[in-house]
């Protein structure tokens, strides 16, 4: 049986809050890197998320045109919002940010609790080390490759089994990709129209992950540094929300 997560979104003037029901105990922490269940995946709104943060957070055209025409939160009372003044608590800051990292890289709270757990176990900045797992999921390097538009797209191009890892199939979207391996797309869906218009829209050229278009395959070489990672996020935020938790 999987995880049912039910995600309830409660606006208002603070902060977003997630509320998870009927959730089954996390696997041991040892079988993060592997791990053989699914998180529920968020399928709401992305504008209106990204204008309760007030920014883009997803590079598409028309995201950027929706904050354009209403650059204020969401709700009857988005407008007002706007124009409120006062400093928000350092917990609201760090929150905020701990939110856009999981609205970025489509994960629930219960894998990002665990994200952070094994990034403080690593050697170096706590941070970094969150960052770097996450650009490592499939999913994302599948969406960074630009095999898919969106990173909600790329996690059922690979729930889906049409992405191959060094040749064999692997439908884990959390899987942790290693430095040296290939993402391919399956032969049978190369020529899907959906993946194609990904492959034409605007890509990332990220050093650490070389895409082949002619061969559908994108080679992570290295674990990329702070500074090639394209998350706009204050890490060292996050990682003071967790620790406080601690």
């Amino acid at each position: 049986m999987g995880v049912k997560d039910t995600l309830e979104i409660r606006w208002n003037s603070a902060r977003i809050q997630d509320t998870f029901g009927n959730e089954q105990s996390a696997p041991a922490f040892g079988a993060f890197d592997n791990e053989d269940f699914c998180m529920a995946s968020y399928h709401g709104p992305k504008a209106r998320v990204q204008r309760r943060f007030g920014e883009v957070l997803i590079p598409r055209t028309k995201y950027q045109q929706i904050l354009e025409k209403r650059p204020y939160p969401p709700g009857d009372h988005g407008k007002e919002k706007q124009y409120r003044s006062g400093r928000r608590s350092d917990y609201g800051l760090q929150l905020t940010e701990k939110q856009k990292l999981s609205f970025i890289f489509n994960i629930r709270e219960t894998q990002m609790r665990r994200y952070f757990q094994k990034a403080r176990r690593l050697s170096g900045n706590t941070g970094v080390n969150l960052l770097v797992l996450l650009e490592r999921r499939l999913d994302n390097l599948v969406y960074r490759a630009g095999f898919a538009p969106t990173i909600w797209a790329a996690r059922q191009f690979v729930k889906h089994g049409h992405i191959l890892v060094d040749g064999k199939r692997v439908d884990l979207p959390s899987y942790l990709v290693l430095p040296g391996q290939a993402i391919s797309v399956k032969e049978s869906m190369r020529k899907n129209v959906h993946l194609l218009d990904a492959m034409e829209g605007v890509a990332y050229n990220l050093a650490y992950l070389p895409v082949d278009k002619n061969s559908f395959t994108a080679t992570f070489s290295n674990i990329p540094e702070r500074n090639e990672i394209p998350v706009p996020i204050d890490e060292q935020l996050i990682v003071e929300f967790y620790t406080r938790l601690t």
